[in-house]
């Protein structure tokens, strides 16, 4: 079994968060959006798809950069998507 990680990539506080705990994610589905601290929203995507394992952040938390933002359960096998 692989585990992936999301990390944030900037400071700021998390606006939302577009999956759930166990959810089923594909490849570059959006997963949360950042409101940075110069007011930019940026939307978090991974290149795996599988299983989310943990969520662990909440909306309105603040982050940093490299922060565990969740833990992702990969696929064994490849996807891909248009």
């Amino acid at each position: 079994m692989y585990f992936g990680v999301v990390l944030s990539p900037s400071y700021g506080k998390v606006e939302k968060i577009s999956v759930k705990d166990e959810a089923r994610i594909y490849e570059w589905e959006p997963l949360f959006i950042i409101k940075t601290e110069t007011g930019h929203l940026e939307t978090i995507q991974t290149s795996v798809s599988g299983e989310i394992e943990s969520l662990e952040v909440q909306e309105g938390d603040e982050v940093i950069p490299g922060m565990v933002l969740a833990f992702i359960k990969e696929d064994l096998f490849v996807t891909g998507s248009d």
